[in-house]
């Protein structure tokens, strides 16, 4: 199953990629990790230092030329079969694999999300980031998660068709789940339905009655372990609240299949 993870900044979409991943390798599932947003922290959230984080593919200008301008042209649909193995970086399991199940593996691939902000034309990143987000989503036969951004703007309409589902994280506020909802017509011009809406640090208020919101919902509590964590570590896994975080996880993989 395929899977993109979309939301406004700080709701905790991050953190809840880092969970599904940890969980469906425990499971036995082998993962690919796709960190497709600008922050960057999907491999620091799940346990990896900084420092041993690979340099994103938005800053490999090497690469970028290699595949965007070999022989002098210039290629928007570069080859990039080669690219996941050799980008990949093995993300040890946190969790407790479940009995007798060999546990799966889970690869990170830093791509980071193109903007403008420095100036100029990022053409050329933007091309290659699509091409190969659409070609881990398209070819691979594993589980693929992707942290994308608030929008969907890595989803071409031809890789969203190969996506299976998306998870929108909100916070329990007005202006978190307008965003959700733009996020959600978006993702349906595009024909990406499945879609399931996750309510975050959720304390039992009823959401705002906002068009456009996906039918589906679930919420987590506020995790009094993630909190504490968070003043001194970046990773979200191992938390105290781990059995309780598994079987959120498990419910909306649930809610994705079943849609």
């Amino acid at each position: 199953m395929k899977i993109a993870f979309a939301g406004k900044g700080g709701v905790g979409k991050t953190s809840l990629t880092a969970w599904v991943a940890d969980w469906l390798a425990c499971n036995g599932q082998d993962v690919w990790m796709v960190d497709a947003d600008t922050a960057l922290s999907l491999g620091q959230a799940s346990g990896i230092r900084k420092e041993n984080l690979p340099t994103p593919l938005i800053q490999r200008k090497d690469l970028i030329q290699e595949r965007i301008h070999d022989g002098g042209f210039l290629h928007l649909n570069p080859d990039v079969g080669d690219l996941p193995e050799s980008l990949a970086l093995e993300v040890p399991i946190t969790g407790t694999p479940q009995p007798g199940i060999t546990p799966g593996r889970k690869r990170l691939l830093v791509m980071g999300a193109v903007t403008n902000a420095g100036g100029g034309c990022a053409c050329d990143a933007n091309a290659l980031l699509k091409a190969l987000l659409a070609h881990v989503i398209m070819e691979s036969r594993h589980w693929v998660l992707v942290d994308l951004e608030a929008g969907i703007e890595h989803l071409g309409r031809g890789t969203a068709s190969h996506v299976d589902g998306l998870v929108i994280v909100s916070e329990p506020s007005f202006r978190s789940l307008q965003t959700g909802a733009e996020i959600a017509r978006m993702a349906r011009d595009l024909g990406l339905d499945n879609q399931t809406l996750v309510i975050n640090r959720h304390t039992g208020q009823t959401p705002p009655a906002i068009q456009g919101l996906p039918a589906t919902a679930l919420s987590i509590p506020p995790l009094p372990g993630l909190i504490e964590r968070q003043m001194t570590d970046s990773s979200v896994l191992h938390l105290p609240e781990e059995a309780a975080i598994n079987g959120i996880v498990q419910e909306l993989i649930s809610s994705l299949a079943m849609n």
